[in-house]
């Protein structure tokens, strides 16, 4: 009986801390945005940077919470998981409503930065750290690949119409206070639950991490695609999912060991994980190339959500 009650209240923790990371993300991108327009900063800039930096919040807030709380493989199953997560689950499922037109710029910048990061954590990540020094060269490669970014011509990025609005300057204020609250409490009570719940059933942090902890952070993306699609919104692309891995490795993980640097305790995270994680980035080019060059339909999304679904199953059992 205490161990069912113990039971519900990890899992209580982990539901309200994942509402909490959501909301406050919500808001404080909403702040930003806000920020952003009253000094009237074009909005291409705001998509490639405050928007896609805000949908990484979840995932730095819990991943810095966890290092610093002695759970490093929460903070980097946090962000395979959901890079796993936004190409198998979030494109997998919007495929499924739409067809996606697939710009130059998948195989001439996104898709490469993209890899080279995944690469460039698969060599850091091999002797089992991640130390400050290699947080530093991360977030040194995403400030250089920013400056590249803004600079390309074609700055195809989803932004919700209701994040266009003009907000007043207490309500930005208020967006920010009450958001920065939610992401701190959020991702006290995610890390909190998830790290008991693990004990309860005698998993690792990991399994957790990859399963719950990811979809959960992944649920920003997930959200805003489906409203671009719902609003036939021509911007949305891949290379917006591209761009939100591309974060969660270089600020997600770099800002989180230039604060605490990373040492793997599951091995299955250098064995397992972050060959998935580079394998299914890999997938992506086949699919995009066939059977029609440069797009992307159901069956594409399909074989995405397969892949993703025995990835899950594979890590629970």
């Amino acid at each position: 009986m205490l161990y069912l009650r113990n039971m519900g209240m990890d899992i209580l923790k982990i539901v309200a801390g994942l509402v909490g990371l959501i909301v406050g993300g919500e808001w404080l991108l909403r702040a930003a945005v806000g920020t952003s327009n009253r000094f009237a900063i074009p909005k291409f800039i705001i998509g490639m940077t405050v928007v896609s930096f805000a949908t990484s919040l979840p995932e730095l807030i819990v991943s810095v919470r966890s290092a610093l709380a002695g759970y490093p493989d929460l903070a980097l199953g946090n962000v395979m998981g959901s890079n796993i997560a936004n190409l198998g689950l979030v494109l997998g499922v919007v495929l499924l409503f739409t067809r996606i037109q697939v710009s130059k710029s998948f195989y001439q910048s996104d898709w490469p930065m993209m890899f080279i990061a995944s690469i460039l954590l698969w060599v850091f990540i091999q002797n089992g750290t991640i130390t400050a020094l290699e947080g530093l060269a991360l977030v040194t490669l995403l400030i250089l690949m920013l400056f590249y970014l803004l600079r390309r011509k074609e700055r195809a990025v989803f932004v919700a119409d209701d994040l266009n609005t003009l907000l007043s300057w207490p309500k930005i204020l208020l967006f920010i206070v009450f958001g920065s609250a939610f992401l701190a409490l959020g991702s006290d009570l995610l890390v909190n639950g998830a790290v008991n719940a693990a004990s309860q059933l005698g998993v690792s942090e990991r399994v957790i991490a990859i399963t719950v902890v990811s979809i959960g952070t992944s649920v920003p993306e997930l959200a805003a695609s489906l409203v671009a699609v719902a609003k036939r919104e021509n911007a949305i692309s891949i290379g917006n999912l591209l761009g939100s891995n591309l974060f969660n490795i270089l600020a997600v993980l770099g800002i989180t060991a230039l604060i605490h640097p990373l040492t793997v305790i599951d091995n299955t995270l250098l064995d397992f994980d972050i060959y998935v994680m580079i394998g299914i980035a890999a997938l992506l080019i086949p699919l995009v190339f066939t059977p029609k060059k440069m797009e992307i339909y159901w069956r594409d999304g399909l074989i995405l959500l397969v892949v993703y679904v025995a990835f899950i199953a594979i890590t629970i059992n």
